[in-house]
């Protein structure tokens, strides 16, 4: 998920989305370093000065990024993001090799994030347990002889696996009208497909890709030794595409109002008599938990209607099936491939399977990564340069401000409310205040899939326990080592973790326009969200109300559709054109966060003598330094399933898309009418 974030939520899914692939070569052998290599946060040297900027400022900007950077045969899309992240890995590779030497004197986190590397690069292990490390639960599901067993059963499931694709997930989460309050989330899920419109299109690649996914889900059955596994996998879709069809679109789960549905617990269970929420909740240690929020009602009574019609055989391959599936990346070879040869390379175009050691890297980053973090942060993370960015997101706050004041289309009713939930949003740069507990985490050298499991249970515990209590407003959602940033509408922050304020996003060595243009836009990107179609729908504390009046609301959403009709006329792959009601909020995001980090640059230098570089103004390297925070590609696979899933548009939307709007970008490389990057006054799409 190399991508600036719209929110980071219970089931939140996120991906990207590109330009279209120059080509691939095989991955080169890797090492891990010591530290991060320096690339400047505007290198010439991938700029195509050949093309007009005034015509394509992405391709002015990136055009010879892919001829140096060809996308790694492991990756189905590579960028300047996702080559950071590769760097962030080799670092920690690094470190986790060191920590995984037996040293008696190794502090407790030190153990375990070495043991867990060492646990599970012993390959010969891993293949010697083959299916092993999930008898148990498939002896459970076998076990299964009615229907009264089922929640019970589910329920030990998801507290020890990914609860996601298992029928639906489960959570806590913010109350969406008071969002003091934490519940319990029940969310939609048991798709295995990327999109539930995936299983219900009728155009030949969509008829395709399921004709896939059936043969995927027979070799899973076949690994298994199911001796009916075609039968199998046809009553696993059957079940699938039913749950699909009561399932809300992409589109549809981006309103808000849509997944907030909040019930007490005899709501619920009137929703579900089939399922025992008594028998679930008091599996996973919750047995008096009474709040709720559904996010898709519709999607549960498809769920009790299942459960209380489909054949018991069919329900236990289903959850047999997808046990399997979901634990393949961590068993033997067989399990491995049957995983890799679907999702990646059938679905993304991926020409090779990663290689372990940037696996296990992914792994601990996700179940340990704050101990992980705590060590990154120490290593590659200047204390000054948390300072600068600090100040910089100050900056931004102002300007944001100074906008709403001077808004020309806000009733000072709406400004007033806009400007308070602007200072009541938080701020988090870095790394978090105070470091995780994993004390209670048991990891044992000997056993990676048991670590994997015991890291579920762990980390499901954890978050199921901040059910009833205050809201943590210091905590974070992702690891400071991974490059992302992202806004939070309820907890109304926003989130810059320490990866993503490294060269070549934020490079203390460059002068301030290229800073400005990429870290600047990344953080009024972040910002705006928390102004756009969703976010704006989210008041100062995080809930869930209309502080809007009408006719301003009227006026957003005019102001809004300007956008959406711009970038519904970009292609994203051969005759896909972008679903810009799934990318708005993204998009608008993209163009305010860059209207904002401008005007914080010219704040910043206000006064100073600045001087062309390398052959550009300041102002043209503003706009470069913004344009090249996303060089980039992608394989076509994986741009055909973005543009079904991901809110993101393609990179070179995402740059020439924005600018279009900025008449300062026109001014500073003299566009003129005519050009495909010139706007007249009148035409350009403005909200913030």
């Amino acid at each position: 998920m190399i991508q600036r974030l719209a929110v980071v939520s219970l089931l939140a899914v996120l991906a990207l989305a590109g330009s279209p692939v120059r080509g691939a070569e095989p991955a080169t052998a890797e090492r891990p370093i010591t530290a991060l290599p320096y690339t400047p946060s505007l290198d010439p040297s991938v700029m195509d000065r050949s093309v007009d900027p005034c015509a394509d400022l992405f391709k002015f900007s990136c055009g010879k990024w892919l001829d140096k950077n060809p996308i790694p045969a492991d990756r189905p899309r590579w960028s300047v993001y996702a080559k950071m992240g590769n760097d962030n890995q080799r670092v920690l590779w690094g470190l986790l090799e060191e920590a995984a030497r037996p040293n008696p004197g190794r502090d407790a986190n030190t153990q375990k994030i070495g043991d867990y590397f060492a646990s599970c690069m012993d390959e010969p292990a891993i293949e010697k347990a083959g299916l092993s490390p999930l008898r148990p639960e498939l002896a459970a599901i076998a076990g299964l002889k009615s229907r009264a067993g089922l929640a019970a059963l589910i329920g030990r499931l998801h507290l020890e696996g990914d609860s996601g694709p298992l029928l639906f997930g489960f959570g806590s989460g913010q109350d969406p009208r008071d969002a003091a309050k934490v519940i319990g989330f029940v969310g939609a899920g048991g798709l295995g497909l990327p999109s539930p419109e995936d299983y219900v299109k009728t155009d030949a690649k969509s008829k395709e890709t399921r004709d896939r996914y059936r043969g995927y889900l027979q070799k899973l059955f076949e690994l298994l030794g199911d001796p009916q596994p075609a039968r199998q996998a046809v009553a696993v879709m059957r079940l699938e595409t039913a749950l699909a069809k009561a399932s809300l679109t992409p589109v549809e789960r981006r309103d808000p109002y849509k997944t907030a549905h909040p019930m007490k617990r005899k709501e619920l269970q009137a929703l579900t008599p089939a399922f025992s929420w008594d028998d679930y909740l008091e599996t996973l240690g919750q047995a008096g938990l009474a709040d709720f929020n559904v996010t898709e009602p519709r999607f549960f009574k498809e769920v009790n209607k299942q459960l209380a019609t489909a054949p018991l055989g069919d329900l236990r391959a289903y959850l047999r099936v997808h046990l399997v599936r979901i634990g393949a990346p961590y068993l033997s070879t067989p399990f491995v491939q049957a995983d890799f040869d679907f999702d990646s390379a059938y679905l993304n175009g991926v020409k090779q399977q990663s290689p372990r050691w940037k696996r296990c890297v992914k792994w601990i980053d996700r179940d340990l990564g704050e101990a992980l973090g705590e060590v990154f942060v120490r290593k590659a993370f200047p204390a000054q340069v948390k300072t600068d960015t600090e100040r910089m997101v100050q900056q931004i706050r102002d300007a944001m401000a100074v906008r709403v004041e001077q808004s020309p289309w806000m009733s000072p009713e709406t400004k007033k409310q806009a400007l308070v939930k602007l200072q009541t949003m938080r701020d988090k740069v870095g790394y978090p205040d105070k470091w995780r507990d994993y004390s209670a985490l048991e990891i044992r050298r000997d056993n990676f899939a048991g670590n994997v499991q015991r890291a579920n249970v762990f980390e499901t515990r954890r978050d199921l326990d901040k059910i009833g209590k205050p809201v943590d407003r210091k905590e974070w959602g992702i690891t400071p080592s991974t490059v992302n940033a992202y806004y939070n509408p309820p907890m109304n922050d926003i989130n810059f973790p320490a990866a993503v304020l490294l060269p070549p996003l934020y490079d203390p060595k460059m002068d301030a326009a290229p800073n400005y243009g990429n870290t600047g836009g990344t953080i009024g990107h972040e910002l705006t969200h928390g102004f756009d179609d969703e976010g704006r729908q989210f008041d100062a504390q995080g809930n869930l109300r209309n502080w809007w009046t009408p006719e301003d609301d009227k006026e957003f959403r005019k102001r809004a559709a300007c956008v959406s009709d711009q970038y519904a006329q970009y292609t994203v792959v051969d005759d896909i054109k972008i679903n810009s009601q799934l990318t708005l909020g993204e998009d608008v995001a993209d163009l305010g966060g860059l209207i904002l980090a401008y005007l914080a640059w010219q704040e910043e230098t206000k006064g100073q003598k600045l001087q062309p570089v390398d052959g550009l103004t300041p102002e043209q390297r503003f706009f470069v330094g913004f344009a090249q925070w996303d060089c980039g590609g992608d394989r076509p696979e994986a741009l055909r399933r973005s543009a079904r899933v991901n809110p993101h548009s393609p990179h070179e939307a995402r740059i020439n898309g924005v600018v279009v709007n900025v008449p300062e970008f026109a001014q500073a490389f003299s566009c003129k009418p005519g050009q495909a990057l010139y706007k007249e006054p009148e035409k350009i799409c403005r909200i913030w």
